[in-house]
């Protein structure tokens, strides 16, 4: 897959000293928890103080870009529908170099362009929404926001023709056989590739919580599966997919997936699917972050944290803080722990590897990245919208609660309801 789109520049030097929450967010945790005072780990578990690394220019602010991928399904059955080809004529031409083919004929995706302001990338995700519903419904499928197909019955779904994705096939067979995983990636700007894989470092103890965050797809041929993310079970199963290595610099990074695809567990380094990475060809991280989102919002309040993460851990990276080495089973024992309970459940907390409640986790990222949040502008909207998100419930949340009420079908016109903005 070839991201389109991309982020550059870098956060100020502001202190990221840890901040409380803004009263009007007090609610949405967990009652008692000392989040100012956990803007960083405790003593015992904080990352060790380490040579400060030669950080690039970085400019005030950060831009951010944001990958959604969706599912094409009939309106009649909701079953998958092979019909991207179709609903690609059908976008309007000034959008289709931010729209293209996924693996899949039942997928397609969006790209928003790089940019600084949450409303201006609210604007680029509901139009490019807009018009591939539109395009859907004209060539009558419909276009559903769900990380994958709630309802079974069809056949497996044909691959897109394109010679990488048929030796995809070749090399890795019955994996290719889902009906379609769909996901959210966000891209933030880096100054260069050794920076970024610090910033790497630093992400892997995170990125749990913005899959539990994210989680949307309970439901799989019609039932429910147990999991808020039945997509990270199904995606986990590709051998090149989960945590980023900790590792000490771009050449060990690229020499990693150099040896991974000597070994036949990536076919190129487009299939480096760990759960955040350096992009190919941009100069961004990329938080491949898990379930594509239900909504706008949803997707614009992961774009938010990630970016403010990131800024904060370049801070990190230019003081010569070192990312505390989480080791490997307690992060794919957090990544299960997300998938199976968002952020409705129990995290794993990675400076105890105890189960906590998510949202206690959730707390301790926003007061650690509330200075990130309140430079960019964004403080509001994100108390805000987690504000909602607390409410509500993640996608997977939502959806049983339709089901509960109205069966499973019923969840397939629900989604493409809150797909299109």
């Amino acid at each position: 897959m070839r991201n389109r789109s991309a982020a550059r520049g870098g956060p100020d030097a502001a202190p990221a000293a840890g901040r409380r929450f803004p009263r009007s967010f007090e609610g949405y945790g967990e009652r008692g928890h000392d989040g100012g005072m956990l803007a960083r780990m405790s003593d015992a578990t904080t990352a060790r103080a380490g040579r400060p690394v030669e950080v690039g220019p970085l400019p005030e602010l950060l831009t951010v870009g944001v990958e959604e991928e969706f599912l094409l399904v009939e309106p009649e059955t909701g079953r998958v529908a092979p019909a991207v080809d179709e609903v690609y004529r059908h976008v309007p031409p000034q959008l289709r170099e931010q729209v293209q083919h996924e693996y899949l004929t039942t997928q397609i995706e969006i790209g928003s362009a790089p940019v600084v302001g949450l409303d201006a990338l609210g604007r680029s995700l509901a139009a490019l929404r807009t018009a591939l519903a539109d395009a859907a419904e004209r060539a009558g499928v419909r276009l559903v926001a769900v990380g994958t197909a709630p309802i079974g019955g069809a056949p497996p779904a044909p691959i897109v023709d394109n010679p990488r994705f048929h030796r995809m096939v070749e090399r890795f067979g019955a994996l290719s056989t889902d009906p379609g995983l769909n996901g959210l990636h966000v891209h933030v700007g880096i100054p260069d590739r050794d920076t970024g894989v610090h910033v790497l470092n630093h992400l892997r103890q995170w990125m749990p919580l913005f899959a539990a965050a994210a989680a949307n797809s309970p439901f799989f041929n019609g039932q429910d599966t147990g999991y808020a993310s039945w997509r990270a079970l199904l995606w986990n199963m590709w051998p090149s997919v989960g945590p980023t290595p900790y590792l000490a610099s771009a050449a060990e990074y690229d020499e990693t997936v150099r040896r991974l695809i000597d070994t036949g567990a990536m076919i190129d380094e487009g299939q480096n699917y760990w759960f955040a990475r350096l992009s190919s060809h941009l100069p961004t991280v990329e938080l491949r972050i898990g379930d594509v989102c239900p909504t706008v919002d949803d997707s614009i309040l992961l774009a938010a944290l990630a970016r403010a993460l990131v800024a904060t851990l370049l801070e990190d990276v230019g003081a010569g803080r070192e990312a505390p080495p989480v080791p490997h089973q307690l992060l794919t024992a957090a990544h299960w722990r997300a998938a199976h309970d968002g952020l409705e459940g129990l995290g794993v907390d990675p400076s105890s590897g105890q189960a906590v409640p998510a949202w206690r986790l959730m707390r301790r990222l926003v007061d650690m990245v509330s200075p990130a949040l309140e430079r960019h502008g964004d403080l509001a909207l994100v108390t805000l919208l987690l504000g909602r998100l607390r409410a509500h419930g993640c996608g997977a949340a939502r959806q049983r609660a339709v089901a509960a009420r109205d069966g499973v079908p019923a969840v397939i016109p629900y989604l493409a309801g809150l797909t299109r903005p």
